[in-house]
């Protein structure tokens, strides 16, 4: 199993063209390749930014923040959201590497993957072949952030385990291993969060993924009208 950072040129705020740089940067491309991108070239690409200037106010930002959340919780001065049904700081705006712009969440993340999965299958050859759109986000009580697939298409994301025996024999009654946010995560860590450059990463050899051309993102997500472990702690966000 391999995972390969690829550096690039700067993708420039306010709008830039990814697919260009896809074409001039990623190696030639094998069957079951993962190719792992940033949320910020998919923002910028679609020229999800905004201008920060000297008028621009704190104000401004929680409005932005407000707007583009689906339900917000604030603990002056942060903010935890949920977006596309994700917990995210700042509904997923960031201003870091975006030379004094705010880069707003991409729109249709998983819809975008899917383009870019046809895109790239196409141009390559490929029967299977893997996309993610990553973001960084944070773990309640921990310090540091992590990365997390926020858009992906062209495999399953998890690994099913319910049914199956343990290693004492007895059949497990519900379980599945989360891949995809483990590769997100560990990819993440080796693009970086500062100057590295490195928004693009190839995952090769990773022999537990199942691949496919139907889309798969209903096996991620907990649907909105079914409960789970966290529900209840999600009561208190403010909807908007």
């Amino acid at each position: 199993m391999h995972f390969i950072p690829i550096k690039t040129r700067l993708f420039l705020p306010p709008k830039d063209n990814l697919y260009q740089l896809l074409d001039n940067y990623l190696p030639s491309l094998k069957n079951k390749d993962i190719v792992v991108i940033t949320s910020k070239l998919l923002s910028i690409h679609q020229g999800r930014c905004i201008k920060i200037t000297d008028k621009t106010t704190l104000k401004d930002k929680i409005k932005l923040i407000k707007k583009e959340a689906d339900r917000y919780l604030f603990n002056n001065p942060h903010s935890l959201t949920l977006k596309d049904q994700t917990l995210t700081p700042y509904a997923g705006i960031d201003r870091s590497n975006a030379n004094n712009h705010y880069i707003l969440w991409p729109n249709k993340p998983h819809l975008q993957a899917k383009k870019i999965w046809r895109h790239l299958r196409k141009k390559y050859h490929l029967k299977k072949l893997g996309i993610i759109i990553v973001d960084s986000f944070c773990l309640p009580l921990r310090w540091g952030h992590l990365g997390i697939s926020i858009g992906f298409y062209g495999f399953h994301p998890n690994k099913e385990y319910t049914g199956k025996k343990d290693i004492f024999g007895h059949k497990i009654i519900q379980a599945n291993s989360n891949l995809i946010d483990g590769l997100s995560a560990f990819s993440t860590t080796l693009m970086g969060e500062g100057n590295e450059q490195t928004p693009l990463l190839l995952v090769r050899n990773l022999k537990k993924i199942k691949f496919t051309t139907k889309d798969t993102s209903r096996e991620l997500k907990i649907p909105k009208s079914q409960s789970d472990l966290y529900s209840p702690l999600l009561k208190v966000f403010s909807k908007k």
